[in-house]
C-alpha cells in the first residue's frame, strides 16, 4: 500500500509543478490587445487593435485536424524554422477561422515589424495584417472540440439575434492554453460585427 501512496504523491507533485509552470508561462505571454466596450449576460463586445499575424490556410473544416496541423506548422516557424533560425516569442491566443477551410493564426509580437520577419522554411506560411475590428465574444472552458465549437457558435448567434446586433459570417475560435494545461482552460468564439455603434 505504501509504495502506491508514494507513486501517487510523486505524480501529484509532478502534475502540480507542470500546472504552476503553465500558469507562469501564460502570464508572461503577450496577448492580442482589445478593449471591452459593452458586457452582456452571455457575451461581450470588444474592439481589437490592428495586428500582424503569421498564418497558414488549411483545406479542412475539422477543428481537430486543423488545430493539430496548423499549430505544428506555425510553431515550427516561431521556434526557428526560418531562414535565420530565429526564435519568435509565442503570443496568445491561437486564432482559427471557422468555415469550409480554416486559417490558423499566431499574432506577431508588437515589437516586430513585418519587414523584419524572417522568411519561413514552410511555404504555406503567410504574413497577414488584420485590421482593427469590433467583435462579439462568448467564452467557454475545458477542452475544445468540433462539437463544443459548433454549440457555442450557435449560442453566440442566438444571443446576438436576441439583442438585435448585426454580425458578419467571419467567425473565429480563440484558444488560450497550451496542451499540457489542465486547470483554468479558456476558449472563445468571436464573430466580427457589422460596422455599427453598440449602445
Amino acid at each position: 500500500m505504501k509504495p502506491i501512496l508514494i507513486i501517487i504523491g510523486v505524480l501529484f507533485v509532478i502534475f502540480s509543478v507542470v500546472q504552476i509552470f503553465a500558469f507562469q508561462t501564460r502570464n508572461g505571454i503577450e496577448n492580442y490587445p482589445f478593449t471591452v466596450t459593452k458586457t452582456y449576460r452571455d457575451f461581450e463586445v470588444r474592439n481589437y487593435e490592428a495586428s500582424l499575424f503569421t498564418s497558414v490556410k488549411l483545406s479542412t473544416k475539422d477543428y481537430e485536424e486543423a488545430s493539430s496541423s496548423g499549430f505544428s506548422i506555425l510553431a515550427g516557424y516561431i521556434f526557428g524554422g526560418n531562414e535565420n533560425g530565429e526564435k519568435i516569442a509565442m503570443t496568445s491566443p491561437v486564432a482559427m477561422s471557422l468555415g469550409d477551410s480554416m486559417t490558423v493564426m499566431f499574432m506577431v509580437p508588437k515589437k516586430i515589424k513585418k519587414e523584419n520577419l524572417p522568411k519561413p522554411d514552410q511555404p504555406k506560411i503567410e504574413f497577414r495584417d488584420e485590421p482593427a475590428k469590433t467583435v462579439a465574444a462568448i467564452t467557454f472552458g475545458g477542452w475544445a472540440n468540433s462539437k463544443k465549437i459548433e454549440k457555442y457558435k450557435e449560442q453566440l448567434i442566438g444571443v446576438l439575434q436576441r439583442e438585435g446586433i448585426k454580425y458578419t459570417n467571419r467567425f473565429y475560435f480563440l484558444g488560450y492554453n497550451p496542451p499540457f494545461d489542465f486547470i483554468g482552460r479558456k476558449n472563445e468564439i468571436v464573430v466580427e460585427l457589422d460596422d455599427q455603434k453598440i449602445n
